[in-house]
């Protein structure tokens, strides 16, 4: 072997040497890249520090089925990659597996089948996919969930069909569990578990279909049992027959239970039922709380009449173990004004002159997720300490000098106000039998709620005008009528280059829609003088205007400004932050208004004091003047926020959705967090945003596109083949050329 052969040998040993030890390097040393822009494949910092920080073990079990069609395949592979991110963050109580559960058609064995069982005891069983074969749709049962197991406790996700949101749904239940562990363990006295079932009920049971109470209290208590090994054995349970134990019968009357009472008749076979009462129902009950929790469900049915269905134990399970969590609070608290005539969460009729409110269940159990929503009602109440937020949405009434000296004073502890303010009450008039105007709408009053003076003071106020913009919600006619598209201009559509994404919370809000929104008006000088800072969220496009005055939303009778110059950018959503001064700085201590009958009996005892006053006067011993009440407003407060848009609509079910994947549902959640001062959740949470909208695009220059895309690649793909035939003609001319020579 030469020397050049020699140098060649060794060179190549050193390579390989090299390449070994990379190998190694590699397999102890892993690192990963995440060059999305939104950062997709990588865990967020509050991920990273919740599995960081675990004080017990955390065991995930995943039940995947295999080779499923896209785009399942990839969501188990996205799966796969965010546990491996989890794990990399974690301490040493992480840990997950991966369960074969591939149906027996496709893989047998005794391992698939005891993962299939496992699946099934930890409440994952299989759903129904959809699959193209052979040009051929196919439904396919597929396994696709996962359980967590932390401590004693089971929480499970039973179907992962997509990545959409997949940490921030993982995230939020280790933490939740974590809460959960933690209330428990420092929990002062056991939850008592109290089954109120009347023996009495055995009477009419037969006859209004429901069966198997007898059974009912071993079935509970076993179920008692189930969740005490997975709580800490903080449940203690008992079971009372109110029919036989007066004393458990007494103030049963405040839970509000199902109760059940019937006369005295006698039935087809003419066997004597003797009249009586009966109670049936589950109390959750500490020193500080209580819960009701029904056994027998009452279905009202039209032409038919009431129908009696006793709840199933896997129902039992579920409402139990949320009562649990509601018992323990462990999720933080949000006050939501629940006076001066707010929109209650529930439906229902607000007078008789009002329309129906229409439902805020979406918001409430979207917000349920990750906060308890408290109920405030100022006129009888101060707004607790332990809430670091208050929702005040869209109120009708005046508030009163006490309860804006509240709302006051709990900003200046550095608190946050979410004031959602309607610029108009819209009172719909009566319908006369006798005379139907179909023409006629409702009327739109201007309000002044007394919340006005209280943000103007601030540098801040909400217009008395409804926005409308020609970038707005699109409504399909019927075909019938000419079908096409309706503009509703007061239901603008805010497109991305007018969303503010500065903060965090705001990155990843590609668009949003309103409903009967108000311009917002900012006073930077007063904003300025008040020591705060103005940060404005979005508004409308260029070719926005507003309505005032006389207003008509009839949207065949809405028409666009006749000059262009009457349409501009309107702000619609402002933060104000800073350390607030105080509006009533200065000023006396309101008073709590008396009620109506309070007032009656006050008016007559002062009546009394002001006949007697000459012989008080004289009996005085001290000069009663020097004497002052203790106690006086914070001047200025600690730093907070409140967020200012013109419109409660938001709020409504017919703007978000229930499962809270909307553009609004992500604004309003992250908007909450970071009240909250949880800015990080929001940032997590955005990564559920699906949109990557485009911006906004000119109708020329969409028709260039299209023509584009349908006439001009061809076109191209000619020249490029007419290009390439007359570069291989003169090649064909210039080799020619070469051998004639």
């Amino acid at each position: 072997m030469n020397k050049k052969q020699k140098n060649n040998t060794g060179r190549f040993l050193m390579y390989l040497a090299a390449v070994v030890l990379l190998n190694l390097v590699g397999a102890t040393l892993f690192t990963r890249f995440d060059l999305t822009r939104d950062r997709l494949y990588s865990i967020s910092a509050i991920s990273k520090k919740v599995v960081s920080t675990l004080s017990e073990p955390l065991t995930i079990h995943v039940f995947f089925t295999r080779n499923l069609p896209a785009p399942h395949n990839n969501t188990e592979r996205y799966l796969e990659d965010l546990l491996k991110e989890y794990a990399l963050a974690a301490n040493h109580f992480f840990n997950y597996q991966f369960h074969n559960v591939s149906p027996q058609d496709e893989e047998t064995g005794k391992t698939v089948n005891e993962n299939q069982a496992l699946a099934g005891d930890y409440g994952i069983y299989p759903v129904q996919i959809q699959k193209i074969e052979k040009d051929e749709v196919k439904f396919q049962k597929a396994y696709m969930g996962m359980a967590l197991i932390h401590g004693d406790m089971v929480e499970r996700i039973p179907t992962i069909t997509g990545t959409e949101g997949l940490e921030y749904k993982i995230t939020t239940v280790i933490q939740k569990m974590n809460n959960k562990i933690s209330a428990l363990l420092r929990l002062p006295e056991k939850i008592q578990v109290k089954l109120f079932l009347s023996s009495s009920l055995n009477i009419v049971a037969p006859y209004i279909n429901v069966s198997g109470l007898g059974e009912i209290p071993a079935k509970v208590e076993t179920l008692v049992n189930k969740l005490n090994e997975k709580n800490y054995g903080q449940l203690a349970f008992a079971s009372h027959d109110p029919s036989a134990d007066p004393a458990a019968a007494a103030g049963l009357a405040k839970y509000n239970l199902f109760q059940l009472q019937w006369q005295k008749q006698v039935d087809r076979q003419g066997k004597e039922i003797p009249g009586g009462s009966g109670v049936a129902g589950i109390v959750m009950q500490t020193s500080r709380k209580s819960l009701s929790i029904p056994l027998i469900r009452v279905l009202r049915i039209p032409l038919i009449g009431d129908q009696y269905q006793l709840e199933s134990m896997e129902n039992m399970e579920k409402y139990l173990g949320d009562g649990i969590e509601s018992m323990l609070d462990i999720n933080e608290k949000i006050a939501y004004l629940a006076d001066f005539g707010t929109p209650p969460l529930q439906a229902g009729m607000v007078g008789p002159n009002q329309p129906q409110e229409q439902d805020l269940a979406n918001f409430s159990g979207l917000v349920a997720d990750s906060y308890s929503l408290q109920l405030v009602k100022l006129k009888d109440e101060k707004i607790p300490d332990n809430v670091n937020c208050l929702i005040i949405a869209g109120p009708k009434e005046e508030f009163s000098d006490y309860a804006l000296f509240q709302i006051d004073q709990f900003l200046m502890q550095g608190k946050s106000l979410a004031i959602l303010l309607d610029p108009f009450n819209e009172i719909v008039p009566e319908r006369n039998p006798s005379y139907y105007n179909p023409n006629q709408g409702p009327m739109y009053v201007p309000l002044n709620t007394g919340l006005e003076k209280l943000l103007a003071h601030y540098g801040i106020r909400c217009r008395k005008s409804y926005l409308l913009d020609e970038n707005c919600y699109q409504q399909r006619q019927d075909p019938a009528y000419g079908g096409g598209e309706q503009p509703i201009y007061f239901a603008p559509l805010i497109a991305s280059p007018y969303i503010n994404e500065g903060s965090d919370f705001m990155k990843n809000i590609e668009r949003l829609i309103l409903f009967k929104a108000a311009p917002l008006e900012i006073d930077p000088a007063r904003v300025k003088e008040a020591g705060l800072s103005a940060r404005m969220l979005f508004s409308s496009s260029a070719k926005a205007w507003e309505m005032s005055g006389q207003i008509n939303l009839n949207p065949y009778f809405i028409q666009k400004p006749q000059n262009a110059g009457q349409q501009k950018i309107y702000p619609l959503a402002y933060v104000l932050s800073g350390a607030f001064p105080s509006y009533f700085a200065g000023k006396p201590v309101p008073e709590k208004p008396l009620a109506a009958a309070a007032a009656a009996q006050a008016k007559v005892k002062t009546a009394a004091v002001k006949k007697d006053a000459p012989k008080a006067a004289a009996k005085a011993a001290i000069d009663m003047s020097k004497i002052k009440t203790a106690g006086s407003p914070i001047a200025r407060g600690k730093a907070g926020k409140i967020f200012l848009i013109g419109t409660s609509e938001i709020l409504k079910n017919n703007l978000l959705d229930q499962a809270g994947e909307s553009p609004n549902a992500l604004f309003l959640m992250n908007l909450l967090d970071f009240l909250n001062n949880r800015e990080d959740v929001a940032l997590m949470r955005g990564k559920r945003q699906r949109l990557n909208l485009m911006g906004e695009i000119k109708g020329g220059t969409k028709t260039f596109v299209k023509t584009f895309n349908i006439a001009g690649l061809p076109v191209l793909v000619v020249l490029a083949g007419i290009l390439v035939w007359i570069r291989r003609k003169n090649r064909q001319k210039r080799i020619q050329l070469l051998f004639r020579k």
